[in-house]
């Protein structure tokens, strides 16, 4: 881990990767996730999904909720192993019950689109709320849109301009645009278009078209 993060030494995927892996061998499941990652990205190995879902696995066997989570993300996008969004609801369940955060909002998520579940918004809102309690900003975020839509949860914009904050200050580029139009538009906050064209900004630099349009909006080209 020091060497994949360059934590005291100088940042080494390969070594980060041979020292996951005589880790991995002994059944440490923490490692075998983290070799599990280093596959799923191309991290100091050639990108490989189906090694990658090998791995997660063999520490999802062993209970570890954040492999439980990394393969029922493999799962729902078919990456590695054929598309289930069922097996992808229940691997997200086992590490949503331990608290993980990810697998809460990923959870949530299925449950916004009806992806292998019937369609719940209230329970949507409810898992998003877990993860956002821990900080999670795209659960932050996901749930600050619940408010403002009135999807799941009685419509409130300044609920919804708070949880949109709170992300936003975390970096997250969808909530940034979207305290950006709250302050353009009036909604849970006093107009504001110095803010909104603030926080467009923040969201344009990381490259979100909408927060880009929107300043060009704004200054009227």
């Amino acid at each position: 881990y020091m060497y994949n993060e360059g934590l005291g030494v100088r940042q080494d995927y390969a070594e980060a990767v041979r020292l996951y892996r005589l880790a991995a061998e002994q059944g440490y499941a923490s490692a075998q996730t983290n070799l599990g990652y280093m596959y799923d990205e191309g991290y100091g190995v050639k990108q490989d999904y189906a090694e990658a879902v090998r791995l997660y696995r063999l520490a999802a066997e062993q209970g570890y909720a954040r492999a439980q989570s990394n393969l029922g993300y493999m799962y729902g996008k078919g990456y590695g192993v054929r598309q289930d969004y069922a097996e992808a609801f229940r691997l997200y369940r086992l590490a949503a019950e331990q608290g993980h955060a990810s697998a809460q909002f990923n959870l949530g998520y299925m449950y916004d689109e009806g992806l292998g579940v019937r369609q719940d918004y209230a329970e949507a809102v409810r898992l998003y709320r877990l993860a956002a309690e821990q900080g999670y900003a795209r659960a932050q975020s996901n749930l600050g849109y619940m408010y403002g839509k009135g999807y799941g949860v009685r419509q409130d914009y300044a609920e919804a301009f708070r949880l949109y904050r709170l992300a936003a200050e975390q970096g997250h580029a969808s909530a940034q645009f979207n305290l950006g139009y709250m302050y353009e538009n009036g909604k849970g906050v006093a107009r504001d278009l110095q803010e909104a064209r603030k926080w467009y900004g923040k969201a344009a630099a990381q490259g979100h078209t909408k927060s880009q349009n929107a300043l060009k909006r704004l200054d009227g080209r």
